[in-house]
């Protein structure tokens, strides 16, 4: 997959419907959202995401992308997901597609982690 079609199908899991959701999620995807149960496989996973409401706009910035072998494709990504009635999400992401088949690539992790607060004595600069 060419690296201009990555982000708007990584956008398309965030903003598109349920049902396209679950087209995309593969049934042995893991994920590891920032509320309970945390850590969600397959099923679970789409059903938790597929419950929620659908972000109505998202922003990616600190995009990477890195393919570690064919049909592997990780990225990393800072998103800013709003939505009507709620303040606005901001999370580190990672996602990793696996290609099935020609054109065919499935979610197979997706992890998302909040900005933490750190103290200055644990900075890292």
């Amino acid at each position: 997959m060419e690296d201009e079609r990555i982000w708007p199908l990584e956008e398309s899991l965030w903003t598109a419907d349920p049902q396209h959701y679950r087209e995309l999620i593969d049934d042995e995807c893991l994920m590891v959202l920032p509320e309970p149960p945390f850590v969600l496989g397959g099923e679970q996973a789409v059903a938790a995401v597929s419950d929620t409401p659908r972000w109505s706009k998202v922003e990616f910035s600190a995009q990477q992308v890195r393919r570690p072998q064919e049909g592997l494709i990780v990225i990393a990504y800072k998103a800013r997901a709003e939505r009507e009635g709620h303040e606005p999400y901001e999370a580190h992401c990672t996602t990793t597609f696996r290609r099935l088949g020609p054109e065919e690539w499935r979610v197979i992790q997706h992890q998302q982690t909040p900005p933490l607060v750190i103290g200055p004595s644990e900075r890292r600069d």
